[in-house]
């Protein structure tokens, strides 16, 4: 009986070494970062802190990017290390996306605000 005991120990260890460690403290971590991941955009933008529009669009662009990365450690819990390599796959294809999605919106806004605003332009 104590063998049973001790393999149904060594099984939960083994599937917990596996597993990515969530906890409370990790969410709060990644809740409160990602808090400040917005609030400090939203504010250079309604602060009006940079003179250059191409500044603060450049640094909104970074926090997004870094925000994505919160959120795939904190709540996704990825890692270079847990499922056999796949989540690196994941994350090499986050990165792929990140990269169309953020300079593909900022390609099309730009080529928009060109064609459809030309009175707009100085």
């Amino acid at each position: 009986m104590s063998d049973v005991h001790t393999h149904d120990n060594h099984a939960e260890h083994h599937h917990h070494e596996e597993a990515p460690h969530a906890s409370f403290s990790g969410y709060m971590i990644g809740f409160l970062a990602s808090v400040f991941l917005t609030a400090i955009p939203f504010w250079l933008v309604m602060g009006g802190v940079f003179e250059s529009k191409a500044t603060t669009s450049l640094i909104i662009l970074a926090f997004a990017a870094v925000q994505i990365v919160v959120h795939m450690v904190y709540f996704l819990h990825m890692n270079f290390h847990s499922e056999g390599g796949w989540n690196m796959l994941s994350l090499l294809f986050t990165a792929v996306l990140l990269f169309i999605t953020l300079f593909g919106s900022l390609w099309v806004m730009y080529n928009m605000n060109v064609n459809m605003m030309p009175g707009m332009m100085q």
